[in-house]
């Protein structure tokens, strides 16, 4: 049953050229840029900022009793931490090394169901 799946699967333009044409992991064993020490750094950053701050904006708030501090501060904090997260991704080319871990894993995971 896993075969015949595989093998319908396996007919797709994106895991037929998985399957010819292997990815490469040698960009991981490079010195890593500047940019992406920059966009690493950033991303980490986006969770030190993220729910850390919600909840010290949720103690300051019930502390003074002024409600409207949680509420607009809590998504506004949460939403920069999004924004921060997303530019830091960008920076460190996330989506380039996600297609080539991810072509990588699907030529591999295909070659063993189709032996």
């Amino acid at each position: 049953m896993t075969r015949k799946i595989a093998e319908f699967l396996s007919r797709s333009k994106y895991i037929r050229d998985a399957l010819d044409h292997p990815a490469d992991l040698s960009e991981f064993r490079e010195r890593p840029t500047p940019r992406l020490i920059a966009g690493l750094t950033l991303m980490g950053f986006s969770y030190i900022i993220g729910w850390p701050a919600v909840a010290a904006l949720t103690m300051l708030a019930a502390y003074l009793q002024e409600p409207l501090i949680a509420v607009i501060g809590c998504p506004a904090t949460y939403g920069f931490s999004y924004v921060v997260f997303f530019a830091g991704a960008w920076l460190a080319r996330a989506p380039h090394y996600m297609g080539v871990v991810t072509r990588y894993a699907l030529g591999k995971l295909f070659m063993k169901f189709l032996r």
